[in-house]
């Protein structure tokens, strides 16, 4: 490993400026790896058994010091890579060393033996805060494994993750995982509501120095400030990604009989250009792969969203997908500029397996040598962002083209889809007035001109029928306007169409 000796700051302030030198002298070297567990017994762990081996909670960092306490996590299973984790109080910095004693060893976890614990290290770190009764600190925040972290809000659970940088992940075989191989805590006060962490990234083409100020005020909040240093010329550069599941609902259906009408983190991607239009995406799981892109002049706001709530949609008790996060990127300050926001759809066996991922995708690459920054925050959210005044999708569902009780059947190059809005300025209106649907195709063909009109409960739907192949998709974009005037955000989807 490459040694590099820096002077440590004399104060927290500086500590984003030094770990920023540090990525930049490492972006001059050689790539090396980082160490990996030496311990068969702990890689050889399966999902459980790793489970089984559990952080005492007695000894939390910053236990009685602060509301904010800091539990790690143990190496093993998928995390063979150990972390250092470093505490900086009043301006001094102190390794925290990896220590057995720190956990307990359950059921098939107790079988390790004391040689095979101690060749152990830390695989990341959670955070835990009191977000929802006083005298309950609530895990909210984990990173662990490459450059991933989750993040909920007040009675949340878990559900897609954020990562620091995600390189080439559409060059689907070739993506590259940097990681997160330090972290720096900056030890709060008794009565900071705030808490700031740090991370060296390091990966072979590109390293980092990442500062994270989480809030635990309403909305929880992290803001993220990045300075990347590129190792070489860098093209598939994605900033903010966000990764999630999503193995059917409303468009797909499931990948064998389930009880549960809907399995997903997250069913769309909203995006809010710089010219103010809100675009919803819902997402799928393709066949393929498949890639959509967004482009803009500058990004102003996205994020992979869960809109349905309630059990009754989703009838898990145990997943309780309706208590999933949506996840809002907002950019800040820094080297943001024209580029796209990219959706990666994937085939996935089941729901265990993470197949959707939304970032940043710069138009300019980064060339070997040169550094950029990037500032932006995150908030983990029930609905969607409040200046969000438009009437929003609801539900997206598609079917053959053709009426029941017609004789000849619809050609197979036909579908139907059906959309329904609701809220915003559509609930001031009243049924009779005409309002109509604005439908843009880019390929395909239209069939069907689209129908509008007001649902029995409330809302409005529109219905019409495209016609598409493999070779020439339909893509589609949706609003429903009066007069002029723009009652809804804007639907688009990509409907794939048979091969001839």
């Amino acid at each position: 490993m490459l040694t590099l000796c820096l002077a440590w700051p004399a104060a927290q302030a500086d500590l984003l400026d030094t770990l920023g030198e540090r990525a930049q002298e490492l972006a001059q070297a050689p790539w090396q790896a980082p160490a990996t567990l030496e311990a068969p017994a702990l890689e050889a762990l399966d999902y459980d058994a790793h489970r089984q081996i559990r952080f005492n909670p007695e000894r939390a960092l910053w236990q009685g010091e602060s509301d904010f306490q800091v539990q790690f996590l143990h190496a093993g299973f998928l995390f063979g890579q150990p972390v250092q984790v470093f505490e900086w109080v009043d301006g001094q910095r102190e390794p925290i060393a990896f220590d057995p004693g720190l956990f307990r060893y359950d059921d098939d976890a107790a079988r390790l033996t004391p040689e095979q614990r101690a060749a152990g290290g830390f695989s990341g770190l959670r955070v835990h805060y009191p977000l929802n009764r006083a005298d309950v600190r609530d895990e909210f925040l984990v990173f662990q494994g490459a450059s991933y972290f989750r993040l909920v809000g007040r009675g949340q659970r878990y559900g897609l993750s954020a990562r620091g940088l995600a390189v080439d992940t559409t060059r689907l075989g070739s993506e590259e995982f940097p990681a997160f191989t330090e972290f720096h805590l900056q030890r709060p006060g008794p009565e900071d509501r705030h808490v700031n962490l740090y991370a060296l990234l390091e990966g072979p083409s590109v390293t980092g120095a990442y500062a994270f100020q989480v809030r635990t005020t309403e909305p929880v909040t992290v803001d993220v400030e990045a300075r990347l240093f590129a190792r070489r010329d860098l093209t598939g550069l994605g900033i903010a990604p966000l990764t999630s599941m999503y193995t059917h609902g409303d468009l797909t259906g499931p990948i064998e009989t389930d009880f549960r009408p809907r399995v997903h983190d997250s069913e769309g991607l909203l995006v809010r250009t710089r010219a103010g239009e809100w675009i919803w995406r819902p997402l799928t799981r393709p066949e393929a792969p498949r890639v959509s892109a967004f482009l803009d002049a500058a990004p102003s706001a996205f994020g992979l969203m869960q809109r349905t709530r309630g059990f009754a949609a989703y009838l898990d008790q145990e997943a309780r997908y309706e208590l999933r996060p949506s996840l809002w990127v907002e950019p800040g300050a820094g080297d943001w500029d024209a580029g796209r926001v990219v959706l990666l759809e994937l085939p996935t066996p089941d729901e265990t397996h993470d197949n959707i991922v939304a970032f940043w995708a710069p138009d300019s690459p980064m060339a070997a040598g040169e550094s950029r920054r990037f500032s932006y925050r995150l908030t983990p959210r029930w609905e969607r962002p409040p200046e969000h005044a438009l009437a929003h999708v609801v539900r997206t569902r598609t079917g053959p083209a053709g009426v029941p009780g017609q004789g000849d059947p619809a050609p197979r190059d036909q579908r139907r889809f059906v959309v329904d809005f609701a809220g915003g300025p559509l609930d001031q209106l009243d049924g009779s007035l005409p309002v109509s649907a604005h439908l843009e195709l880019h390929q395909g063909e239209l069939a069907e001109p689209p129908q509008v009109g007001a649902l029995p409960q409330g809302g409005w739907r529109a219905t019409f029928v495209v016609a598409a192949s493999a070779a020439s998709p339909a893509d589609m974009r949706l609003q429903l306007r009066l007069s002029d005037q723009v009652l809804t955000e804007t639907w688009q989807y990509l409907w794939k169409g048979p091969d001839a």
